[in-house]
């Protein structure tokens, strides 16, 4: 049983784990962990029969006092809460006690649950069953169960020992990874290493194998923020760690116990050298008598134009983001790319039909300055089209996602929050308020965010049904990734309606190249992409630039100062 004396008494990020795992297979929903270094008093939010649940987790080896109980009971407002839940490990002292009888007096009952209550009542879990509705989340669409019995077929097949799944943003590859494992254990235990280039990943990854664990298989997360020793590892059933933390175990010495299958998500960030490559090779992952390697993906592509196949094989499945259309496994597209503030007239002049012209020097010709007030003019227009909107909206830098904020929540019409990282330099978002909004929006606190980088990988938030684009990319990676935040189907939901300000002619090249690609679907899918000027259809730049940019390819993947573009023919009057 995961929920032990042993595993209480490790890290306290891992009884913050332990309880938020536990509350899964007490019927809570959405179990998230908010709590940072000031945390404003929660650690765990998570909702059943329709309330919110604030857990403080405290993890000392005294025992929890008054002050904790008053803090817990104070954090209510901060986060929106019904109820109030104090964990601590060690149990609670007499203040604390008297503390939560003065609270219930006045109409406010906060729990108390320390070790030996989690104990007990872990012990009513089946030790071989999954949380509650953890068999709806096991039942896989045809592709994916495709993609799994693939894997199953190259494991056991004798063959290379590895092999490597491509699938689209939204169309559950990390739940094909999952239900994989889940039925290789079925039959044999196994150890499992799960690695990803990013802490904030790692623990996503862990949550989400959580409903395709049984009771009794534990988890372990090795990164930065939480160490590990060469017996904790072996005693594991599923290590997930951060490339970057075994990388520089390995350098100083550290040796790794065996495991049967490693898995490597987003492994596009797998290159021709580095902490990945230097990791699999001590490994042995991949090799004849090394570990089942395994890597999953939704975008190939590396700037290096390192071969994936070179380190996980030939994928056995690849469903790109076209095929995830054509087929309706993501939902319906309207992508409306907005030429407002284009200017044609800059071109021209004598001898102009002869000149060649780079990417930066078209978007400096005819790309008027950014027209926010006018961004959100439409915005507000777009969002009385749907029934319960629910945005991203994606900036560049943190000034403008906060100015973006303020100017939708000006209008009054819905509520946005500004979310970014708080790695790098400049200003900082606190782990405590950035988690709390995304918790938010998750519950529909919050029904729009303006982010910088936060939702480019991994983030799972199927009802968005708006994304707006305010940022320039020249990665195609990144730009499936923002784009595919939109796609995932979910109850309710029709379709997605994107809209693309950033005006680059190189992302002109992507709308147009997608569009080729959805003409010929059904109507009933819902996909189309228009060029839009004012809110209206823009047929006019549209087949403009369809004559221009005749080599989209070429275009899209041009840099900055290549000046392969010829200036444009003159613009057909005749076109509406």
């Amino acid at each position: 049983m995961f929920v032990n004396q042993r595993n209480i008494a490790g890290t306290w990020q891992n009884f913050e784990r332990l309880v938020c795992r536990y509350l899964t297979y007490k019927g809570f929903d959405g179990p998230r962990i908010v709590g940072a270094p000031a945390d404003k008093g929660a650690d765990i939010v998570a909702h059943k029969g329709g309330k919110r649940w604030l857990f403080q987790v405290k993890h000392w080896r005294r025992r929890a006092g008054a002050a904790e109980v008053v803090k817990t009971v104070q954090a209510l407002q901060f986060y929106g809460a019904d109820i109030p839940v104090l964990v601590a490990r060690n149990g609670f002292d007499e203040s604390a006690m008297r503390q939560r009888a003065e609270f219930f007096g006045q109409g406010v009952s906060c729990q108390l649950w320390d070790s030996a209550f989690l104990i007990e009542s872990a012990k009513k879990i089946d030790s071989a069953g999954y949380p509650p509705k953890a068999e709806e989340q096991h039942k896989t669409r045809p592709y994916q169960e495709t993609a799994i019995k693939r894997l199953q077929e190259q494991l056991n097949s004798g063959a290379a020992p590895k092999g490597m799944i491509v699938m689209a943003t939204g169309l559950g590859k990390t739940r094909v990874m999952c239900e994989f494992i889940r039925r290789v254990n079925a039959r044999r235990e196994t150890k499992v290493f799960a690695l990803a280039h990013t802490n904030d990943l790692v623990y996503q990854l862990e949550r989400a194998f959580w409903p395709f664990m049984r009771a009794n298989q534990e988890s372990l997360v090795w990164n930065g923020m939480e160490r590990q020793t060469a017996d904790s590892l072996r005693g594991a059933d599923i290590v997930f760690a951060c490339v970057n933390t075994v990388a520089n175990y390995i350098a100083n010495g550290g040796s790794l116990p065996d495991f049967d299958i490693v898995f490597v998500d987003e492994c596009h960030h797998v290159g021709n050298d580095g902490m990945y490559q230097g990791v699999l090779q001590e490994m042995l992952a991949g090799t004849a008598g090394g570990p089942f390697l395994v890597g999953v993906t939704a975008t190939p592509w590396r700037p290096d134009e390192y071969d994936l196949q070179q380190t996980f094989g030939e994928p056995l499945l690849t469903m790109d983001l076209v095929a995830g259309l054509r087929d309706g496994f993501l939902c319906g597209v309207d992508y409306r790319m907005y030429t407002t503030n284009l200017d044609w007239s800059r071109f021209g002049g004598e001898g102009a039909e002869n000149r060649r012209i780079s990417p930066k020097g078209i978007n400096r010709t005819i790309f008027i300055s950014e027209w926010d007030e006018g961004v959100v003019n439409e915005f507000e227009r777009v969002w009385n089209e749907l029934p319960n909107p629910r945005a991203i909206v994606f900036c560049g830098v943190i000034s403008h996602a906060k100015m973006m904020r303020d100017r939708i929540n000006a209008r009054q019409f819905c509520r946005a929050e500004a979310v970014f990282s708080s790695a790098g330099k400049g200003e900082q978002q606190a782990a405590y308020e950035r988690n709390k909004i995304i918790s938010d929006f998750h519950a529909g606190k919050i029904q729009v965010v303006c982010c910088v980088d936060i939702f480019n990988e991994g983030i799972d938030v199927p009802d968005v049904n708006l994304v707006v684009f305010q940022r320039t990319t020249h990665s195609r990676r990144i730009f499936i990734q923002q784009l595919g935040r939109g796609l995932r189907l979910a109850p309710g939901k029709e379709k997605v309606i994107v809209l693309d300000f950033v005006s680059d002619v190189r992302r002109f090249a992507m709308g147009l190249e997608l569009k080729n690609a959805v003409q010929g679907m059904p109507v009933r899918l819902n996909h189309k992409v228009d060029f839009y000027h004012y809110g209206e259809t823009d047929r006019r730049s549209e087949s403009f630039l369809r004559e221009w940019l005749e080599d989209i390819a070429a275009v899209e993947g041009m840099g900055e100062n290549a000046a392969e573009l010829r200036y444009p023919p003159a613009m057909d009057p005749a076109i509406e």
